[in-house]
């Protein structure tokens, strides 16, 4: 074999090793980009199932062609529903549905009832738990109350905590709420 042909046969491999690896990159790029729409996609059908309300929680994961969903509900509907819609999404091959759907208890439906009705009557807690999205959701189990989601500060935080502390008949608080921004404190 010549040198010109050598040269030539090298410069090939070259440029079919520099293809390979750009099309590589761009797949991986790709694949980022889908991956995020698939979470974006999950986290739209399960804040618009038709019966996910203010004491429903529901959070998810998305590992590769799998979703595994997770929270509380107090519809067995609701819980089947989140599995049925997510596994319609392009892209999922498998959903491991990890939510609870909380047990019967007109006891709990009451500290619920009690709960929402604090919060509307307090300060400015009751813009958390309006409309079909609400941004804090009020999770009763057993007489124990978990709040979970955002609000604006942490003010609103410890404002929620303590009306909940306040229903009669809890037993408990648990505060999972998350601000939006923390306070600087200036001394």
């Amino acid at each position: 074999m010549s040198i010109k042909n050598r040269i030539i046969a090298i410069a090939a491999t070259l440029a079919i090793t520099a293809s390979a690896a750009f099309a590589a990159s761009v797949a991986s790029n790709d694949q980022g980009l889908s991956h995020r729409q698939v979470v974006e996609k999950v986290r739209k059908e399960l804040v618009t199932l038709p019966f996910y309300g203010v004491f429903d929680n529901l959070a998810y994961k998305v590992e590769g062609g799998t979703v595994t969903l997770y929270g509380q509900v107090v519809e067995p509907a609701t819980r089947r529903d989140a599995e049925r819609r997510v596994a319609r999404i392009e892209g999922i091959e498998r959903v491991v549905n990890n939510i609870e759907v909380l047990p019967l208890s007109s006891f709990d439906d009451s500290i619920r009832a009690r709960t929402l009705r604090a919060f509307f009557r307090t300060g400015s807690l009751y813009r958390y738990a309006m409309g079909t999205n609400p941004s804090v959701h009020i999770i009763v189990k057993g007489g124990h109350v978990t709040l979970e989601g955002v609000v604006s500060n942490e003010a609103d935080s410890r404002l929620a905590f303590i009306t909940a502390r306040t229903v009669p008949g809890v037993f408990s608080v648990t505060n999972n709420l998350r601000a939006e921004r923390s306070e600087k404190r200036a001394y």
